[in-house]
Parts: C-alpha cells; structure tokens; sequence
C-alpha cells in the first residue's frame, strides 16, 4: 500500500509538472491555445433566431427517431421552421432518409444525389435520370450536395463520381432534368485557400487547415481556382437550373470570387453553411458583402444540431458583438465578431431568399 501510494504521488507530481510545462509559453503548441476574452465589451446571447429561419444546409444527423423528435424542439426553440437535409443518396439509402423524417414532412426537405452507377459507358445518364425521377416522386426536393475537392464527385452515395467534375458535359442532361423538375442543386467545390498553403506559421488559419488540408500531390487533382471555374463552367451553361454554390464557395479568402459570379449568373445562390468563423474575423467587409448580395444568399448551418450552435450563428449574422471564441465549434484560434446585418438582410437570408429557390 505505502508502495502503491508513492507511486501515485510520484506519478501526480510527474502529471502535474506536464501540465504546468505544457502551459509555459516556450512550450505551448497552437492546438492548445484556448484563449478566454476579458474585454468588458457587450456581449449577446440571441435564444432565438430574430425572424423564422430556413436552414438551407443540414444533414442526416440523427441516428434514432427519439434525435428527430428532440432536433424538431430544438427548431421550435430557435426559430427554424424548416431545415433542408442534403443526404447525399440515391436509392434504398434515399429511401430511409425520406421514411426517418415522414413524421415532420413540413418541417425537413430530403435532398438526394445522383446516382453515377455505370458512369463511364454508354448511356449511364439515362438510369440516372429514372433513379432522380424516382427520388422526386418520392419526395426529393433538389440535389445534393454535390461535392469535389478536386477529384471528382464523390459525396453521392452508394455509387461516386470520381473523375467527373460538376463541368463535366455528360452531366447537362441530369441538369436539364432538374431544371424541369424544378430541383435546385446544391454543390460543394474546392476548400478555402488556408487548405491549400503550407501548414506552417505563416498559415493563419493553421489549425483548421491542418485538418482539412487538400493533398495537390495526388495526381490530376484540380486546385482551388480550377475547381471555381468548373462551378463556373457548370452554372453557365445550365441557365436554366438554380445552384447554391455551398460554403461560400470556399471563396471566404476572397468573397469577390464569389461576388463575381453572383454579378454573371442569376441563377447562381450561395450558402453560409459551416463558414461563420471564416467571415467573423472581417466583420465591416463580410456585413457589406452579405449587405450587397442579400438577395442571393441563404443561411445554412451543416454543423450538427444543438441549441448552442444555432445560437452561435444568429450571434454573428445578427449582433455587433466583439472579440469572443467558441472553441469547442470552431478549430480556427482567432476570435469572432458580428456582422451586425440589417433586419431587411437577415430576412432575405433567413427565408425570403430560400422560398424564392424553393418555390414557396
């Protein structure tokens, strides 16, 4: 026992010496850096959303009927009065999507992707289009998210895309038939720019780009800018069909990229989903961005679905608030501000913009 309990002190003092050297400045690494505002500045706290909110960018998160039913009060609670679920699916796996959420049919929209199998022989397109008629009888109201980082589509589930970019030419016909169905299509291209750089102290956005670094090693991988040009390439030529460029664009470095696009094509939108702690950091610029194009932008939030996270983001859309971290949402380690967006914005963002897109 005496042995027992020197070996207990011992190692306490070996634990404690770890944690205190770990904290000295010499030592501290930046993925420990969780920083504490001590401003006496104003700080807001919204509970619920300052108009009714459609949340353009979800996914299936719950795994039990029991998480929907708690996810629907925690909508009640905050404000949102439909979110939009981009489950990615074709097939059997579109189908309990749909079957999950049956219970709130007028509070969830069920996305679905396209279904890729045979892609690369003749005539794959025309299966594709029968499994995205069927999807929508069965109740899909647009596509997505389409995702390519740069190797091709592969977010649709069971069957990928690798190697087919959202410019690709044997994807017009899917388009068409969304234009017709009135299906918009939501789509995910590239990664910001800190994803790109090298993950080494010039990189102020080095935490998180660590985790979502893109490897331009891979062979015929697009960058970030060949990957604007497909989303480019692809709303161009399909006039007809809306897309919600999704995250921004990845263009949060660069918000005139995407400003620039928004100024050509009317039928191009964007999301904010999962983007609040890449604009926070340039409040006065992001508030005249989202100022300017009010009437293209749509609130989304792809981070899950507690209370705490619908709060953080009507936080910044809605509030001047300065200088405050949430370190458990976020892996940047710079603080956060409002934008401070006027109540005619935050409308058009919140769902004027999206029952423009969605028909309602």
């Amino acid at each position: 026992m005496t042995r027992y309990k020197t070996f207990a002190l011992a190692s306490g003092i070996l634990c404690l010496s770890f944690i205190l050297n770990a904290q000295d400045e010499n030592n501290l690494k930046l993925k420990d850096f969780r920083p504490v505002s001590i401003y006496n500045i104003p700080q807001t706290t919204p509970e619920k959303a300052k108009f009714p909110v459609i949340d353009f960018h979800s996914h299936d998160y719950p795994e039990t009927n029991e998480q929907v039913d708690q996810w629907v009060k925690t909508m009640d609670a905050a404000g949102i009065t439909k979110s939009i679920i981009l489950s990615y699916k074709t097939g059997a796996g579109f189908d309990s999507v749909v079957t999950k959420y049956s219970r709130y049919k007028n509070r969830f929209d069920i996305w679905c992707g396209f279904d890729y199998t045979g892609y690369g022989k003749p005539g794959w397109q025309k299966n594709a289009i029968k499994e995205l008629e069927r999807c929508y009888k069965k109740g899909a109201k647009g596509v997505g998210e389409l995702g390519d980082k740069g190797l091709g589509e592969f977010y649709s589930t069971p069957t990928p895309g690798w190697g087919l970019h959202v410019d690709d030419p044997q994807l017009k016909p899917l388009y068409d038939k969304c234009a017709e169905l009135k299906m918009p299509v939501n789509v995910h291209v590239a990664e910001d720019k800190w994803n790109y750089l090298k993950a080494d102290s010039t990189n102020d956005g080095l935490m998180n780009a660590a985790i979502w670094k893109v490897d331009m090693t891979k062979k015929g991988i697009l960058d970030h800018d060949q990957l604007i040009s497909t989303l480019e390439n692809a709303v161009k030529n399909n006039p007809k069909t809306t897309f919600i460029a999704c995250h921004l664009a990845n263009s949060c470095t660069d918000l005139n990229v995407l400003g620039r696009l928004l100024d050509k094509y009317p039928n191009l939108y964007a999301d904010n989903s999962a983007r609040y702690s890449e604009i926070a950091p340039i409040p006065r610029f992001a508030h005249d961005f989202f100022e300017k194009y009010s009437d293209r932008i749509v609130y989304g939030t792809d981070m899950g679905f507690s209370k705490q996270m619908y709060q953080i983001t009507f936080r910044i859309l809605e509030t001047s608030d300065e200088h405050f971290y949430y370190h458990d949402f976020f892996s940047h380690h710079w603080p956060l501000h409002g934008l401070g967006l006027s109540d005619d914005t935050l409308q058009k963002i919140y769902n004027t913009n999206s029952k423009k897109i969605l028909g309602e």
